[in-house]
């Protein structure tokens, strides 16, 4: 049975294994994360990897959290909290998953295939980033979808890009597809200019915005309790989404699938 120590300092025997395994599977692909060769690569006994991990699938789950751990450091050393330009920073951001997936494939791959507590916890933390993007462009008034789509828009096109950069033989692939791809991504979630409320028919645009500016959890101040927070974040989510329509034309849209 695999030990439960996951420290992981610079020179620990769980960090050398689980770089050596990083540096097999990226030059060789998962068939080369054998732990005989993880084992000799960092220096070590195969019996300390089934004692840290488990066995190979538990490795590769340790390779997956040491690399969302790279890729959230990337993504933090670029994160500005309150950025000039949201769409820029939009653009800024696909990027920067859009060139791990195509710089590092294999390491992508298992990271996205992983489904153990680290990575899961670690992948949560970048989608934070990502819906803290959504939540400033919603404030901002620039956001034509709801919230949620938009985050869905916005993981869909850049993990499309990456599958379908390197499903593509080399010599055909072209760096525009890249270019195109987030820039449609751009004009499907985001309007030319950002709207005011008053602007928009119905209360879509003031519950977009209104949302955004929710806190995420309830303050010390106490002006709305989680129960509270919670309910009108419910309100607001289906005011967005129904643009406001009477609640007898969504009611009959959720009914009759109108």
């Amino acid at each position: 049975m695999a030990t439960r120590d996951t420290t992981d300092t610079t020179d620990s025997p769980r960090r050398r294994i689980v770089e050596a395994a990083v540096e097999l599977l990226e030059s060789g692909g998962p068939d080369a994360v054998s732990t005989r060769a993880v084992a000799a690569a960092a220096g070590m006994q195969p019996p300390a990897i089934y004692r840290l991990f488990g066995d190979k699938e538990g490795l590769l789950e340790a390779v997956a959290e040491h690399g969302y751990a790279q890729f959230l450091e990337s993504k933090r050393a670029l994160l500005d909290p309150e950025p000039q330009d949201a769409v820029e920073d939009l653009r800024r951001g696909w990027d920067t998953v859009v060139e791990f997936g195509i710089s590092r494939p294999e390491l992508f791959a298992v990271m996205n295939r992983a489904t153990g507590r680290g990575a899961d916890l670690a992948h949560r933390a970048g989608l934070e980033i990502l819906h803290g993007r959504v939540r400033r462009l919603a404030a901002g008034g620039w956001l034509r979808v709801g919230e949620e789509l938009a985050a869905q828009i916005i993981q869909a096109t850049g993990r499309g890009a990456v599958i379908t950069w390197h499903s593509t033989p080399p010599e055909r692939r072209d760096p525009a597809l890249l270019t195109v791809l987030r820039e449609a991504m751009v004009a499907a979630i985001t309007r030319a200019e950002p709207m005011v409320p008053a602007e928009e028919t119905g209360p879509a645009a003031a519950a977009r915005a209104l949302r955004a500016a929710l806190p995420d959890e309830a303050d010390e101040a106490g002006v709305l309790s989680e129960a509270e927070l919670h309910l009108l974040r419910e309100w607001l989510t289906r005011l967005a989404a129904d643009g406001g329509a009477p609640r007898d034309q969504a009611y009959r849209r959720e009914d009759h699938g109108a």
